[in-house]
């Protein structure tokens, strides 16, 4: 993997833009991709629910999420629809709530990782937070533990699927001096 100076990073360089190089080259942390050095993050997950209605109120009234979008659209066969994007205050990435849309759709709301948790919201305040979302009514079906990582406890979103409540824990983290 050749190590480059991203401040002098220039796209236009003949030994960036040689096939050879592409995708095995790093700036920094990021890879370079062909001539670009490209910052990528997930911007959005999808999140099949029953209504957007309920699931906006479970998200930001309940979890203090920000509701990004809340806009009308159309399915690709012209129905109407909403783009309704919800986001963790100061978050990159977002969820798109999506409404079932059929049969298929309706068999996912809930079960969208088999059972497993799936999804994983990190707090700075463990105790604070998950006392404020029990208060809140959030169905919590495994309490809180202390792992290596630090607190952790499973709770139930507005369609079923489970998440990981994650919080600083009372040990160094793994790697901390």
């Amino acid at each position: 993997m050749l190590q480059i100076n991203c401040s002098t990073l220039d796209p236009l360089r003949s030994d960036l833009r040689a096939a050879p190089l592409r995708g095995r080259v790093r700036c920094g942390r990021r890879r370079v991709l062909g001539r670009y050095a490209l910052s990528v993050h997930i911007d959005l997950t999808t999140l099949v629910v029953n209504d957007y209605d309920s699931a906006i109120e479970f998200f930001v009234d309940t979890l203090g999420f920000d509701l990004a979008e809340d806009e009308p659209s159309l399915t690709n066969d012209g129905r109407p629809k909403r783009w309704v994007v919800v986001r963790p205050p100061g978050a990159p990435t977002g969820l798109l709530l999506a409404r079932a849309d059929g049969e298929n759709q309706a068999a996912v709301v809930g079960q969208q990782t088999a059972n497993r948790v799936g999804f994983f919201l990190r707090v700075d305040d463990f105790e604070v937070t998950y006392e404020r979302m029990k208060t809140s009514g959030v169905q919590f079906v495994k309490d809180p533990r202390t792992e290596p990582y630090g607190r952790v406890a499973v709770f139930l979103d507005i369609a079923g699927n489970r998440w990981d409540l994650l919080g600083p824990g009372s040990t160094p983290e793994i790697g901390a001096r």
